[in-house]
């Protein structure tokens, strides 16, 4: 199997000086993808694709954990500016933040997808 470097150190530099001036801070990003790194928070984020709100509770049921445990991701997911919450009554709700956040994991979900789909009609 050929490695996968170049073979000769030869920089340019005109396209490493664009980059490094157009390369903004991306700790916001990095964060925000860490939020969904976690499979857990990932198919709660995906659950909030599906249904534009759900409580606590019915969080806790699809990912098959305490109240407690959902609340906590949700909490982190919140935290991190990728769902908002709101009150009804004794409940506590919980949606996306935004549309931002929906196609994000949905764009990711059909990415990964089609590397399935990918690697299945290649056997």
């Amino acid at each position: 199997m050929p490695k996968e470097i170049c073979e000769v150190t030869h920089v340019n530099e005109q396209a490493v000086m664009k980059v490094q001036q157009q390369m903004p801070d991306l700790s916001g990003v990095a964060k925000f993808l860490k939020a969904l790194s976690d499979e857990t928070r990932l198919k709660i984020a995906y659950a909030l694709t599906v249904e534009d709100a759900l409580c606590v509770c019915d969080v806790a049921t699809i990912i098959g954990s305490s109240v407690a445990t959902a609340s906590h991701h949700l909490r982190y997911l919140k935290d991190n500016s990728l769902a908002k919450s709101h009150r009804k009554g004794k409940q506590m709700y919980y949606s996306l933040a935004d549309e931002h956040v929906y196609q994000i994991v949905t764009i990711a979900y059909e990415h990964a997808k089609e590397g399935i789909d990918d690697d299945n009609s290649a056997n």
